[in-house]
């Protein structure tokens, strides 16, 4: 029907879910180091919540694998890019999950 649906991971982000997890000033603590570590290590955390999902808007939709996950990333540098994640679902169990939902749409 010319819909479609993509995710992005937006990375380690600050916001008022992870303010709620460690108290605000270990966070401050924290987070220089584990930008330290994510650039050294390559784990590319999110540079911002808004990049990966800006990034994914000006893509054409249908040129987008349906069994990956795009994760916002940040390298050591500074740099800002979009990592595809393969995800590891079967088409059958995709093509049930996709019929469970046009049920639920239904109800």
């Amino acid at each position: 029907q010319g819909l479609y649906s993509s995710v992005v991971c937006p990375g380690l982000v600050m916001s008022n879910m992870t303010y709620g997890i460690l108290p605000v000033f270990l966070w401050k603590l924290l987070m220089p180091i584990m930008w330290l570590v994510s650039g050294t290590l390559g784990w590319g955390f999110g540079a911002s919540l808004g990049w990966g999902g800006v990034w994914l808007f000006k893509q054409k939709p249908e040129s987008l694998d349906a069994l990956v996950k795009y994760h916002s990333c940040t390298s050591g540098l500074g740099k800002n890019y979009v990592e595809p994640r393969k995800i590891y679902v079967d088409e059958e169990t995709a093509e049930k999950f996709y019929e469970k939902l046009l049920e639920l749409e239904k109800q």
